[in-house]
């Protein structure tokens, strides 16, 4: 049974109107493994429906946590917000609301065409609706129990001057400490380093809790059932083990069905992006792999097994792996070990498996296409010479045309020099010998009336190259020198196929003379 499949029956069991929580931290670029949580979270929740419970996903956006240090990517001049609440920051660029909605919004955006259905909350919104407030008020209360807590589960040394609760100074926008001897629902009063002091309402966003306290104060609220996190909030004495306590005995709540994941490791030569010089953001991983396939990328294995997220040519194998799973799908013929995978395919269309077996085009092959063509129309006039196109309909063209996009972004900042190419107007400057010229000539008559098709085509090119004094190797490799300027480039028989027959006769007719 899927992983996905396990969790979704502990919850339908327990609960009647299951709610999954997940969420992130907005204070800098996100980075691909960020999706992990996302796609766990809508895996589970798809399942769960697929049960037939009503169920919930929610993504909580952190956005009342302090920007804890100027970053590299930012202006000297955001120095002066470090410690204030980054939904209280400008917006680097000035397009957004503020920094954390300008960190988040663009994956938000692009995690719609991942097909997440969950419901959006900003963190600094609950804080000023005093969502938190009795949470807050509980933990002030017992803060020696609080302080207890957290030395038993951390085993560090106890801190009498422990503060659960943060507030925001109103004179210099920072968070700082309280007095504790002063509290009295709902006022706090605090001392900040800036030489402010001031009062706090906990029923306002006038400060925060420490994380430690803030998870749990949300399973509390929300009635947390599941919730995916990563495996270092799941170790011994981390935040995982301290909120079981804490929820259960500061707040009278229950902790969620943990489901801890393994980090996401940047593998291969596309792991920084060329132009830029930066690591593989979420955006790009949701720009450059088709929404299908990165769900299935995350779903293929258990949530505690690392994923190897490889944005170079195991991008390529993972395309591959996904079309067969979909044919196993669809046709049968799979073996014991896919049970899991093929389930994986399954849920990663979110409950909205195609009716029929969808049109494929190799993913290899529509790298070669993508490059042969200037725009989606030509992408689709070349595969008419290649694939069975009259019976696509509007999903297979919907989906072609996003793994269009996906690849021609893949190739502008990812993809190995190896892959790329492009096809001359005319034959490049390269030297050519007699004996090429002399084997281009006994191409031209065989390829003028034959099938257009890869099979017939490449069986021409091999058998005149064994036929002629060059050879296959020198053979295929001259071939590629008229077409692209290269020694080696996509398969032969498929990629002048791709090509008109007109062109590929001037071809070899200019190379020839």
């Amino acid at each position: 049974m899927h992983w996905a499949d396990v969790v979704a029956k502990e919850l339908a069991d327990k609960y009647d109107q299951p709610l999954i929580a997940t969420g992130i931290s907005p204070t800098g670029i996100i980075h691909v493994g960020s999706l992990r949580e996302a796609i766990t979270g809508e895996s589970v929740r798809s399942a769960v429906e697929g049960l037939g419970k009503d169920v919930r996903l929610i993504y909580l956006i952190d956005s009342f946590d302090p920007l804890r240090k100027r970053y590299d990517f930012l202006p000297e001049s955001f120095e002066q917000y470090v410690g204030m609440p980054i939904s209280r920051i400008p917006c680097p660029c000035g397009k957004h609301m503020n920094y954390a909605h300008h960190f988040v919004q663009p994956f938000l955006d692009a995690l719609e065409s991942l097909g997440v259905k969950c419901d959006i909350i900003w963190t600094h919104e609950l804080y000023d609706q005093g969502r938190f407030a009795e949470c807050i008020d509980m933990a002030m209360r017992k803060r020696k129990e609080v302080i207890r807590i957290l030395h038993e589960v951390t085993g560090k040394a106890g801190d009498p001057n422990y503060a659960p609760y943060n507030p925001v100074c109103e004179k210099c926008g920072r968070f700082t400490s309280p007095v504790f001897d002063t509290y009295e629902y709902p006022i706090m009063e605090y001392r900040c380093n800036c030489g402010h002091c001031g009062h706090a309402d906990v029923t306002k966003g006038d400060g925060k809790l420490t994380w430690r306290l803030e998870w749990p104060a949300k399973w509390k609220i929300f009635g947390t059932g599941a919730e995916p996190f990563g495996k270092d909030h799941a170790a011994a004495g981390g935040s995982y083990d301290s909120g079981k306590r804490i929820v259960r005995e500061i707040y009278d709540g229950v902790e969620p069905y943990p489901i801890p994941y393994e980090f996401v490791q940047l593998k291969g030569v596309g792991q920084m992006h060329k132009s830029l010089g930066s690591p593989v953001t979420g955006l790009d991983a949701i720009n450059m792999t088709p929404p299908e396939i990165l769900n299935y990328l995350f779903l293929r294995v258990n949530p505690e097994r690392h994923i190897d997220y490889d944005s170079g040519l195991g991008m390529l194998d993972m395309a591959d792996e996904y079309d067969r799973m979909e044919r196993i799908y669809f046709e049968g013929g799979g073996n014991g070990t896919d049970e899991n995978s093929v389930r994986a395919y399954e849920l990663a269309q979110h409950n909205h498996v195609p009716g029929g077996m969808p049109l494929q085009v190799p993913y290899r092959h529509l790298v070669n296409v993508v490059q042969m063509a200037d725009d989606f129309e030509g992408v689709i006039e070349i595969l008419s010479r290649t694939e069975e196109m009259s019976k696509a309909n509007e999903e297979d063209i919907g989906r072609l045309r996003r793994r269009s996009e996906c690849v021609r972004y893949w190739l502008n900042g990812f993809a190995p020099d190896s892959v790329k190419f492009y096809i001359a107007d005319t034959v490049p400057c390269v030297e050519l010998s007699m004996v090429e010229k002399v084997y281009f000539q006994a191409l031209i008559p065989k390829v003028m009336d034959c099938n257009w098709d890869a099979d017939t085509i490449g069986g021409i090119v091999a058998d005149t190259a064994k036929e002629s004094p060059i050879g296959s190797k020198k053979g295929y490799q001259a071939l590629y020198k008229i077409l692209i300027g290269k020694t080696s480039g996509p398969r032969l028989g498929s990629f002048i196929a791709s090509m008109d027959r007109n062109f590929v006769m001037n071809r070899l007719i200019q190379a020839s003379q």
